[in-house]
């Protein structure tokens, strides 16, 4: 493969990775923006980590998984509790580690 092509589709890609990000930044910079529109903005990384953490809480091997075999979401469920409750994002790890682990040491 041609060295030339390699380092243009590393350009290309580059390109596509930063330009979303950096073109709200360039826009926006500086601007006040509605409070209802900063409120939704708010919202966006609670939701991202949802999105990504959903799958793996309810799938398990390619399937829907919501029995009480799924040490994942058994142990979610508390750790949610504690995430909502003390809003500590260090207290919500622990809290989550510690009850898979505690889960997997019992069964």
């Amino acid at each position: 493969m041609d060295e030339s092509l390699v380092f243009l589709t590393l350009l290309g890609m580059g390109a596509v990775t930063y330009i979303p990000r950096l073109l709200p930044m360039l826009l926006l910079s500086g601007k006040n923006l509605a409070p209802w529109i900063a409120r939704w903005l708010s919202f966006v990384p609670a939701t991202v980590l949802a999105a990504l953490l959903a799958p793996g809480l309810v799938c398990s091997e390619g399937r829907l998984d919501v029995s009480v075999q799924n040490i994942y979401l058994l142990a979610a469920i508390p750790t949610f509790f504690v995430a909502w409750r003390f809003k500590s994002f260090f207290g919500t790890v622990a809290t989550g580690m510690v009850l898979v682990a505690l889960v997997r040491y019992i069964t």
